[in-house]
């Protein structure tokens, strides 16, 4: 069943109206017809089952009934990704909001090649809409957030030292030393994983994490790309938790 996303606030008497790109979505690329079926989600944990009422000025629904929506992890998981070449960024974002990251971060690391300057803006509000759609299309319960700036590895590593605990995954870390053994013994309800750029983490970066409470992980005996990495550890961690 087709998902979108309002603010509760809009529900009126029973009913909702849906304009903009999703009136759009529902007339044109659905094709929906008067009696047909979508859900509603509030982004605080509630769906709303709904029937198309009418199709004139905009799509109007009528709330059929509510239930809490059960595809959110109850850890709430940040990504902090360092910025990747060319549209990597863009799929990276869109796979780990289906797997259920809770936050995106775009991280500026030492070894990062792309620098976004003047451009900054408008990628993030891209990033941010790609999110969006990605959460739609796997029935999130809410829209996870990209960070409205992108951090410095140092601003980074200050933030997730407030979260329950992060992980880094490091090529030099022994294969023993996985992700296992950090799910296995954790207890909060916030979790942050860090990923290099295409060139990695320097010695320095995994220092200063360590120094923050950041733990070096292993995924492994083989390397993986940036745009592997974040998915693999969220994946893996998710799994155990869930």
């Amino acid at each position: 069943m087709p998902k979108f996303f309002i603010n509760k606030n809009d529900i009126s008497r029973g009913q909702v109206r849906l304009l903009g790109e999703d009136e759009k979505h529902i007339k044109t690329v659905l094709r929906a017809r008067e009696g047909e079926e979508v859900t509603l989600c509030d982004g605080e944990g509630m769906d709303y089952f709904c029937s198309i009422a009418s199709l004139e000025r905009g799509v109007l629904l009528d709330v059929l009934s509510k239930t809490p929506c059960e595809t959110e992890p109850e850890i709430k998981l940040t990504l902090y990704q360092g910025l990747p070449k060319a549209d990597k960024m863009e799929w990276i974002i869109q796979k780990c909001v289906e797997i259920g990251i809770d936050r995106i971060v775009p991280v500026a690391a030492e070894r990062a090649i792309v620098k976004l300057d003047k451009k900054e803006g408008k990628k993030l509000e891209r990033w941010q809409k790609i999110a969006e759609a990605a959460a739609k299309q796997s029935g999130r319960g809410k829209i996870p957030e990209v960070s409205q700036r992108v951090l410095r590895f140092a601003e980074a590593v200050e933030e997730a030292a407030g979260l329950s605990g992060a992980v880094i995954p490091y090529e030099k870390e022994p294969p023993e030393n996985g992700l296992r053994q950090f799910a296995s013994g954790f207890s909060g309800s916030t979790a942050g994983i860090f990923i290099g750029p295409e060139g990695g983490f320097s010695e320095e970066e995994i220092a200063l994490a360590r120094e923050k409470g950041i733990r070096p992980v292993s995924l492994g005996k083989r390397i993986l790309r940036t745009e592997t990495a974040g998915m693999v550890t969220a994946a893996i961690l998710l799994y155990e938790w869930e």
